[in-house]
């Protein structure tokens, strides 16, 4: 078959770190590995590049479109891409998978999509694309919201997780001509990796951990080795959380090592709680890359904010874990949670521990209750109808205890004492020092689109802007589980 697989443009992106990063379609190149392997011809089209979804549809002329959904704030975009498919192609089988539509289907159950995969792709899509091409019925692929005649059913799960190396490596060649234009912080351009899949623990505000049950799928370490000796100097590690498994991590460290792998910038996702019992681990990987960076959801400032959001640590191990991280030469990044039920007590509190701690490197977003989540279902009561494109984390979704104006004055106030506010301690002339002449042009770009977060009357415009208007085929965003979710939660 000749098959599509689509990555939209997530849509607009005026607050937050979204300027700093732009990262391979990874899910997609690994989709795409395992219908090569079976013989379908495949595009990846990455429509944050030119050119856009007509064109495409065009030029590959397939019978099964795949579109990916990884957030939320992506569902309006997600439908109307598939509306374009669909006028442009209207015999195609028009497809959904992805974090956010495994999650959170319901939004996305509208007449121009055909299915929604509730699983890890590599293998659903791979039966799905062999059902249609035998006319198979399409009841008997697993682990899919399909929409029938007599509207939208669930096909049973798949018997097991899908094993990680079902698809060794992915095929980052379908993405070949936009290598150029992916990254990350100060580094471009950057390749993805996955050596792990899930996370044990039971954050709140996340879904990883309960679309996978709490499971953690490790990659071979061969695989995994292979996936770093053949990809670029400059290396993000997508891990929910990486140095879960002690014992293999040091083995991969390792291997690495034997392998003659050497980066120039290596970034990874972890909690504190871990680093502060992985000296070693991190002494093990820290001549793995000439800078070495982690990236902490370090959430809240105190024991009671992290109890609130079922961190299951403290800040004992906030402050500890960044200590160990520091002496064995990592820098250090992270997120805080911003809630709209604080006080004025509580940004000030962030702010000291910020400064006590020297933590200016990390970012902060506001405490959002994104579909799939249990914080979702507990507040979703709460929620005004909206666009789903406010879920970002920068948006309020309902009232702050402090009024709207308030609230957006200490939360900017909050970006102004980070590393991105070029009028503090970290101009824009230190910011141009630290990249290539060639790559000036791209951290002047995101660094002008960042100060917009030091600006309250930004925020209060979109705020404004956006009240009053509705999602998109007659969701309602004030009721959680608006269909049956899928039987692997």
């Amino acid at each position: 078959m000749d098959i599509l697989l689509l990555r939209p443009h997530p849509g607009s992106d005026k607050f937050g770190l979204g300027p700093f990063f732009r990262v391979e379609p990874l899910g997609l190149e690994y989709i795409g590995a395992a219908l090569l392997a079976k013989g379908h011809r495949v595009t990846v089209a990455d429509l944050r590049f030119r050119p856009g979804t007509a064109a495409w549809v065009r030029r590959s002329r397939p019978h099964l479109v795949g579109i990916s959904c990884p957030h939320a704030l992506e569902y309006e975009r997600i439908i109307e891409t598939a509306r374009e498919v669909r006028r442009v192609n209207p015999d195609a089988f028009i497809h959904v998978g992805g974090h956010a539509a495994a999650a959170f289907p319901g939004p996305l159950e509208c007449d121009d999509i055909d299915a929604i995969c509730l699983d890890d792709g590599e293998e659903v899509v791979v039966q799905l694309a062999e059902a249609l091409d035998k006319g198979r019925s399409l009841a008997d692929v697993p682990a899919l919201r399909l929409r029938t005649r007599d509207g939208w059913v669930t096909t049973p799960p798949l018997a097991e997780r899908t094993p990680l190396d079902l698809v060794p490596l992915p095929a980052r060649e379908l993405v070949a001509q936009h290598r150029s234009g992916y990254h990350c912080l100060l580094f471009k351009p950057v390749w993805l990796i996955e050596t792990a899949r899930g996370c044990p623990h039971r954050c709140s505000f996340c879904s990883v951990w309960q679309l996978y049950e709490r499971s953690c799928r490790e990659r071979s370490i061969s695989a995994v080795v292979e996936d770093f000796a053949t990809t670029g100097d400059a290396v993000f590690v997508a891990d929910d959380l990486f140095w879960h498994n002690p014992v293999r991590s040091l083995e991969l460290a390792d291997a690495l090592k034997k392998r003659g792998v050497f980066k120039r910038w290596i970034l990874v996702q972890t909690r504190t709680d871990l680093l502060c019992r992985s000296s070693e681990l991190l002494a093990a990987w820290r001549p793995l890359a000439k800078d070495f960076d982690i990236f902490l959801g370090l959430e809240a400032a105190s024991d009671n904010g992290l109890a609130d959001l079922a961190k299951d640590s403290g800040v004992t191990e906030t402050i500890e874990g960044v200590r160990i991280a520091r002496e064995h030469g990592y820098g250090i990044n992270g997120n805080f949670l911003i809630d709209p039920d604080w006080t004025e007590a509580e940004f000030r509190e962030l702010w000291e521990f910020i400064a006590r701690h020297g933590l200016q490197r990390a970012g902060f977003t506001i405490r959002t209750p994104l579909p799939g989540t249990e914080y979702y279902n507990q507040v979703a009561s709460r929620i005004a109808p909206q666009p789903w494109s406010n879920f970002d984390m920068h948006h309020l979704l309902w009232e702050p205890r402090l009024g709207v104006r308030r609230f957006f004055e200490l939360y900017t106030e909050t970006w102004r004492r980070s590393i991105l506010n070029t009028s503090g301690e970290k101009s824009m002339l230190d910011w141009m020092r630290q990249v290539r002449p060639s790559q000036i042009p791209y951290i002047a770009r995101v660094l002008w689109r960042t100060q917009g977060m030091m600006k309250p009357a930004a925020y209060l415009k979109e705020y404004e802007a956006t009240r009053g208007t509705v999602a998109p085929c007659g969701t309602s965003l004030s009721v959680p589980g608006i269909v049956e979710p899928p039987s692997n939660f």
